[in-house]
């Protein structure tokens, strides 16, 4: 298990989880592919507390990146806590961090960074960030 900075009193927003049947490997852990799921269910969330529509036409947003660091091998069953918060504000992108927590013993089995576009699907280009997201940012 790698040392982490990561604390669970870091992060207000928090999503809680729990692992499924089906999210197991051959080897008996989740699937590394599946943090990407649980990721989007948090971000998912998050993104219900902004009043930005979530469609292909006209203004809304789009996910450009997500990187994911695995720090813990996870088995089922277990309750996760997903702790988020928004790191960086550029003109038309922010990042959202999401740490996944073993509620168990708070020990952190994977960090994530996604980053989000704020996007017109009409003209297919970038649009200056939205003032919700502005007013979320707490850094």
């Amino acid at each position: 298990m790698l040392k982490t900075k990561y604390k669970i009193e870091d992060y207000k927003l928090k999503y809680n989880l729990e692992t499924r049947f089906r999210d197991l490997d051959s080897f008996g852990h989740v699937n590394n592919a599946v943090y990407a799921s649980y990721i989007e269910s948090a971000r998912v969330s998050l993104l219900n507390n902004w009043d930005i529509p979530r469609t292909n036409r006209g203004k809304s947003i789009i996910m450009a990146s997500l990187k994911i660091d695995y720090h813990a091998q996870l088995e089922h069953p277990s309750s996760l806590i997903l702790g988020q918060k928004i790191v960086r504000l550029g003109r038309t992108s922010f990042d959202i961090e999401t740490i996944v927590f073993d509620s168990e013993d708070n020990r952190v089995v994977c960090s994530a960074l996604v980053v989000i576009v704020c996007f017109d699907f009409d003209s297919q280009s970038p649009v200056e960030l939205y003032d919700s997201i502005k007013d979320a940012y707490e850094g």
